[in-house]
């Protein structure tokens, strides 16, 4: 599940970044509010990546204590 939202994070930032490169001028508010949006979901991202690097830590733990 996490999994998904995160390659949903990855799709919107993609449209994002495409957005600013089809414009020819941009229009401040929306440029403001589209660099908020992309802000968040980056910072969601990071959080959602550090908790699977927690969770193939936890995994690599455990296999090294079977061996």
């Amino acid at each position: 599940m996490e999994n998904n939202k995160l390659k949903q994070n990855f799709k919107k930032l993609e449209e994002i970044v495409k957005w600013f490169d089809q414009q020819k001028e941009i229009d401040l508010e929306v440029g403001l509010s589209k660099i908020k949006e992309g802000g968040k979901l980056i910072k969601e991202s990071k959080h959602q990546l550090q908790g699977l690097e927690n969770e193939f830590e936890e995994v690599k733990k455990e296999m090294n204590k079977e061996i």
